[in-house]
């Protein structure tokens, strides 16, 4: 069949390239793997196939990320949270209150950031061949090493659009096609249209520093995690659901990990996609309400002012008031700015929440650069992690944890744990280790970086 026509979402200032198939009762929103371009990908059979079946009782909702195939291109190296909101701007866009998103391959970091910080738009969470981080760790040994991704990242650049380099990729996310000419030089097809050998390479990088794990325990939408057997999807699909809770795990038979190309891996996600969407919604058509509180991912940010006493001894009541009026004045205007939410005024300082920490910390910046105009310093300290909003306030262990930062925070810093920093991936934000500490009334020890002065 021709392809679905082509339909833009306005993302802030970007525009999302979104394909709408089948009118089912409920939303699926899939995200694409890598680099993708939506026209092209309705050239192989066995994926229109795919989507045929699956719309045949689910509305789907297909879209190229910024930055690739038929969405804005230039547009930067995009964070998590931008690419979070390309979700909810295609589903704004079609009406979609609420839906069981599907993250492939490396959509799964944002489809987990966005159902933990967004349940309330998130009917359920389906992960298919992903993982939680794509570098090596200690405590994560399936990942790359540095210097096996640059070597790969390198080999992309200089083999791009080449034979060569459609044999190896082809080799590895789909063993069964390797020898099939027609699923190459389809493949070559999809991924030259799809981005430049630069801007692809740029994507894997930003790819390759993502670290959601922390996220994983904040998620409570019910979640499906599918893996096949290529490569290590089996070990990083158990790390993930293991670590969600009430998440179910399913082994497929397939050893591709793009299991669309094998018949048999295909009528097993979709034998699983339906049933999962039959355990969150048993009549298919209804959507749950939302819940009056909720337990989200939730960046927190403190500020306050530095020798705020001093200062106002120094200037009186009166013109103290004045000032920290202009300055709280101007904090608002950046919380607007930056999506973020006043939760209250703490005398010179404020507490503020955002659904991402790159805005978060951009925000604070904006912050202590407002009041340097005034002949202020401030410092700040932020956190990510589960929260829950209730009646106008922010409850959990996050909130204390973005205190005791904010505490640590010498004059003039933006002191962030280091889960914000993992979170930050493709954000061009630079950060100074400050080392471990242990922070008063929280277990463990924790990493803390300073935002650096640019």
């Amino acid at each position: 069949m021709d392809a679905p026509e082509i339909r833009y979402a306005k993302s802030g200032e970007v525009h999302v390239a979104y394909q709408v198939v089948g009118d089912g009762p409920l939303d699926l929103i899939y995200g694409l793997p890598s680099i993708t371009h939506l026209a092209v990908w309705w050239e192989e059979p066995q994926y229109t196939k795919f989507w045929l079946d699956v719309s045949s009782f689910a509305r789907v909702i297909l879209f190229d990320k910024r930055g690739v195939g038929l969405s804005d291109r230039d547009v930067g190296i995009p964070t998590l949270e931008e690419r979070m909101d390309d979700f909810r701007a295609v589903m704004d866009a079609e009406g979609s209150r609420k839906a069981v998103l599907v993250g492939v391959s490396e959509s799964a970091a944002m489809s987990i950031l966005f159902a933990a910080a967004h349940p309330e738009r998130t009917l359920g969470l389906i992960l298919v061949g992903g993982s939680a981080r794509e570098l090596y760790a200690p405590d994560y040994p399936w990942g790359y090493t540095l210097e096996d991704s640059e070597k790969e990242i390198r080999k992309f650049q200089d083999e791009w659009g080449k034979p060569s380099l459609t044999d190896g990729w082809a080799a590895g996310i789909a063993p069964s096609k390797a020898n099939d000419p027609e699923f190459k030089r389809w493949w070559a097809r999809l991924v030259t249209f799809g981005g430049s050998p630069s801007s692809a390479s740029a994507l894997i990088r930003m790819n390759r520093e993502i670290d959601v794990r922390s996220v994983l325990p904040t998620i409570h939408v019910p979640t499906l995690v599918l893996a096949g057997r290529s490569g290590t999807d089996i070990e990083q699909g158990k790390y993930i659901a293991e670590r969600i809770p009430g998440a179910q795990f399913v082994e497929l038979s397939a050893r591709d990990h793009y299991f669309v190309v094998d018949p048999e891996g295909t009528r097993a996600v979709i034998h699983s996609i339906r049933d999962f969407m039959k355990q969150v919604s048993p009549d298919m058509t209804s959507v749950p309400q939302p819940l009056e509180s909720e337990r989200v991912l939730t960046t927190v940010l403190f500020t306050d002012i530095v020798e705020s006493t001093r200062r106002a001894t120094e200037l009186g009541d009166l013109a103290w008031s004045k000032l920290l009026n202009e300055y709280q004045e101007k904090a608002r205007t950046d919380l607007a700015r930056y999506k973020g939410r006043l939760i209250k005024s703490t005398g010179d300082g404020l507490l503020a929440i955002f659904d991402g920490p790159t805005r978060a910390v951009r925000c604070a910046c904006a912050l202590r650069d407002e009041a340097r105009t005034l002949g202020l310093e401030t410092r700040a300290g932020l956190h990510s992690g589960e929260c829950l909003l209730r009646e106008g306030d922010v409850e959990g262990i996050a909130v204390h944890i973005a205190a005791r930062v904010n505490e640590l925070a010498e004059d003039g810093d933006v002191l962030v744990s280091g889960t914000v920093r993992d979170l930050s991936a493709g954000s061009e934000v630079k950060f100074v280790d400050r080392g471990m500490h242990t922070l008063k009334g929280v277990a463990g020890e924790w990493r803390t970086f300073a935002v650096e002065n640019t």
